[in-house]
């Protein structure tokens, strides 16, 4: 194959690769803090992304036009609309059915990954149908043989980059994500030194689902389109691939992302048959992978999960 070609898949690889590592983030943050999967959280992606088109929709009939204004706008409705509802999440479906058994959080979670779907599904107009995401970023572009270099894919796979980066910083270097490794490792002793287990729970579920409402940002930018079901495939790599990653380790969620990302460009380039069954070949890998090493990649101790 040309290498032109190959460096165009690797490329659009390290796009995918971010999007998935965001989602895992999220998964990971979740399970440290309280042991928990909460798998509402594609959907969750998928609502910051109607979220982020809706604000646009209502800047452009404000007359809103500056693209990097615009840009701004959108993401942080998205980020902060999605923080409030990952707190709600974590404050009235979770907390409350901490000491139940873990398959009530699971179903529930389920269930409001449904809701959330049928909401947009019945509610957004037309929702239904997939939804043309705007192109709000420069659309340059170099093209060095059969490789396109893209300008508004490199600003978003920088971004992608910078807030995993960012959220990695808050978690290990501030006060904040001390407490949120302290309640990670013992929420009773946490506790007794006088950190607020609830207020950590909600601050965690709330920079999870942001980072979900970004994530939702750059896809419906990288894709230029959304629908009301992306949430279900998202959700479900973005698991495998903080399990296969890790489950608990921030790195490992990240390495988990991008390790499916090629696994699925792999899948694309060498197969004889369709690209359609590269998830088939990636789900196939991760399969092996997790027998292999049923505790994933990086097995860091529940002391030093997240």
């Amino acid at each position: 194959m040309d290498p032109g070609v190959l460096a165009q898949y690797a490329f659009n690889g390290l796009m995918l690769g971010v999007i998935y590592a965001m989602v895992a983030v999220g998964f990971t943050l979740f399970f440290g803090v309280l042991d928990v999967i909460q798998f509402a959280h594609g959907d969750v992606v998928m609502a910051g992304a109607f979220v982020a088109l809706a604000t646009y929709l209502a800047l452009h009939g404000l007359g809103v036009a500056v693209p990097g204004l615009v840009v701004i706008v959108v993401a942080c409705a998205a980020a902060l609309a999605m923080a409030l509802l990952g707190a709600l999440i974590a404050r009235y479906l979770v907390l409350p059915l901490r000491a139940a058994p873990a398959f009530n959080t699971l179903l529930i979670t389920l269930m409001l990954g449904s809701i959330l779907r049928e909401l947009v599904r019945l509610f957004y107009p037309n929702g239904s149908n997939p939804q043309p995401f705007p192109r709000l970023l420069p659309t340059a572009s170099v093209n060095l043989g059969n490789f396109t270099l893209r300008l508004d894919t490199t600003i978003l796979l920088v971004v992608g980059l910078a807030t995993i980066f960012v959220v990695n910083l808050v978690v290990r270097r501030t006060r904040l994500g001390l407490a949120i490794r302290a309640v990670a490792q013992d929420s009773e002793t946490a506790r007794v030194m006088g950190i607020d287990f609830q207020r950590i729970v909600l601050v965690t579920f709330a920079i999870g689902s942001a980072l979900a409402g970004i994530a939702g940002v750059v896809y419906g930018l990288y894709y230029n389109e959304v629908n009301f079901d992306i949430g279900l495939l998202l959700g479900v790599i973005g698991f495998s691939a903080a399990v296969v990653g890790g489950l608990g380790s921030i790195y490992g969620a990240i390495i988990g992302g991008f390790l499916f990302a090629a696994l699925q460009t792999i899948g694309s380039v060498a197969l004889p048959v369709s690209s359609a069954y590269n998830n088939v070949f990636a789900f196939a890998v991760v399969i092996i992978l997790m027998t292999w090493k049923p505790t994933g990649l990086i097995a860091e101790p529940t002391s030093e999960r997240v």
